[in-house]
């Protein structure tokens, strides 16, 4: 008789629990579903997966891995970065994939992207993507970071306020060696080095 009584009690403790888990608006609720899901046969839980992944991703909109679902986003391509530094000037006697010049003369260093130095740049749209820039190549200029941040969304700034932002730092021809040497392993010199050439 104790081991029906027990069992019994055993019952209605898992029907209160039940039923109180059923009631409940705590995560927990979801869990014990989840739970029952796992127990069902292979083919149920194929189907109820599916169709949760389906709803997921109707919800969500989910794209691809690379692909972009907005039509113009906010940060650039990696071809739009490298075809805008490309267009910014070079530095003579120097290796133009590792250095140029932005449109105020700042000197900039390619792998130094988005940090608050002096040679850090960033790659800014020319019309502020919140006043309608679109992230394309004629919108996009390489920009030393800390005048972008001081620029923000702003349209109405001088070229004079921004050379004012400018952060200048003095860097000689060894410097650039030495960040070259550091970064790279190696030192790379452009073909306009200048001096003199035997013929």
């Amino acid at each position: 008789m104790r081991g029906r009584s027990s069992s019994a009690a055993t019952a209605a403790s898992a029907s209160r629990e039940r039923r109180r888990r059923t009631n409940s608006t705590s995560p927990l609720k979801d869990r014990t579903r989840t739970t029952s899901s796992r127990l069902s046969s292979p083919s149920e839980r194929s189907s109820s997966t599916s169709a949760a992944t389906t709803l997921l991703d109707d919800d969500l909109n989910v794209a691809p891995f690379g692909e972009y679902s907005h039509p113009n986003p906010r940060s650039f391509s990696l071809n739009v970065k490298q075809k805008c530094w490309e267009k910014a000037d070079k530095v003579k006697g120097r290796d133009p994939d590792r250095w140029r010049r932005d449109p105020l003369g700042n000197l900039i260093f390619r792998k130094l992207v988005g940090c608050p130095g002096c040679l850090c740049h960033d790659y800014d749209h020319i019309v502020p993507y919140s006043k309608g820039g679109q992230s394309t190549l004629e919108n996009c200029q390489v920009l030393q970071a800390t005048v972008n941040r001081s620029k923000g969304n702003r349209t109405d700034i001088s070229r004079s306020d921004l050379i004012q932002k400018s952060s200048y730092c003095r860097v000689s021809d060894r410097d650039m060696d030495m960040l070259e040497l550091s970064a790279f392993g190696n030192v790379r010199r452009g073909q306009d080095t200048g001096g003199c050439r035997i013929q």
